[in-house]
């Protein structure tokens, strides 16, 4: 039996779980940004209710139980919509779990066990840190981690998908059988992984930025309050250590600390932005059609991510605007996590065997 029919189970199920990965986050994101985090007061219900309250008799009881959180039923669904299909997903990857270990136990399969189960960690990590956005009032630090357990749950989905149906770019025999190319490959792979931390780090700068209100901190572009470096806060502005407590619904940091916020984010975006078009560039000089493929890709993904940044600021944080940003962010993770798989799996072809390369 060929390897893709092996793992054939696994792989449309983690390809499902992508997919369904990929509306949570984006559920999430229009949840954070249309302000209906605390939409419902409780957890996991709302108000009490299974789903939300509907009718008027509903929602005086509603407000009875919770005299201090007033019924907005613009807000109460999408958060109800977002536990609902992240509540689904969990059901999902336990299902994966369970796959993985049976068919590696019952058909001596080296399936992806580990992997399969480091996720069903994560997303019950990740229902905790969604419990604690409500019951800690939006707490910075706690919905900016819940963010980063969205995006990595997606990406981990998203590699084992891969893994489950290994492509490995299949390098030929004339360039690499004398391994003369090897050292551009590695050095390929270096600046891959550079550039994911890289890119890491800004989507948490933009959670962080996001958290604390702070996306309209600076209204124009590319200066900032008509100038080229404002006044800044940066000790106000990452100092993890904030009171638990608070609501921190609109944030609570003053103008200058968010102004310090957003700058980091614009810096951020500018070195992921150098990075991803030096890597592109060394795509392209490889010579391989795959490489140049995802030269192209990268940089299509990065006009646009760029884009939609910048129209942030220009047009106050149009809510479609902005949800679309958070999800080209983890497109271009997504990109990223596949070209370093494909770099990570490359192989010499030759006509009697494939031998991997070291």
């Amino acid at each position: 039996m060929s390897h893709n029919k092996k793992y054939l189970t696994l792989y449309r199920w983690a390809l499902f779980a992508t997919a369904l990965a990929s509306v949570v986050v984006i559920l999430g994101a229009f949840t954070r940004l249309s302000d209906a985090g605390l939409g419902c007061p409780d957890w996991p219900g709302c108000y009490g209710h299974l789903t939300w309250p509907k009718s008027e008799s509903a929602v005086v009881i509603a407000e009875a139980r919770f005299p201090d959180s007033p019924v907005e039923h613009d807000k109460t669904w999408p958060e109800m919509v977002h536990r609902y299909f992240a509540g689904f997903l969990g059901l999902v990857i336990l299902g994966i779990a369970i796959i993985s270990w049976r068919k590696s136990k019952d058909e001596n399969l080296e399936m992806p066990r580990k992997h399969a189960l480091g996720l069903l960690i994560l997303v019950v990590i990740q229902a905790l840190f969604g419990m604690w956005t409500v019951t800690l009032k939006l707490w910075p630090q706690v919905v900016t981690a819940h963010l980063l357990g969205g995006f990595a749950t997606l990406s981990l989905l998203w590699l084992l998908a891969q893994r489950s149906s290994p492509k490995a770019w299949l390098l030929p025999t004339e360039k690499f059988s004398q391994r003369s190319q090897l050292p551009q490959l590695q050095s390929l792979k270096r600046l891959a992984v550079i550039t994911l931390v890289a890119l890491i780090v800004q989507i948490a700068l933009g959670g962080w930025t996001s958290s604390n209100y702070a996306a309209l901190a600076c209204t124009d572009f590319p200066t900032c309050h008509q100038q080229w470096w404002p006044d800044t806060d940066f000790k106000r502005a990452f100092n993890f250590a904030q009171t638990i407590g608070p609501n921190y619904l609109g944030g609570l940091l003053e103008g200058e600390a968010r102004t310090a916020i957003h700058l980091s984010h614009r810096l951020g975006a500018g070195l992921v932005t150098l990075l991803i078009i030096l890597l592109a560039t060394k795509l392209m000089r490889f010579g391989e059609p795959a490489a140049k493929f995802f030269a192209k890709l990268l940089l299509s993904v990065l006009i646009v991510q760029v884009s939609l940044g910048i129209s942030n600021v220009v047009f106050s944080l149009p809510l479609s605007v902005a949800v679309a940003h958070n999800a080209g962010g983890a497109l271009l993770l997504l990109v990223m996590v596949t070209l370093l798989q494909r770099l990570y799996s490359a192989k010499v072809f030759t006509t009697q065997n494939s031998k991997e390369v070291s």
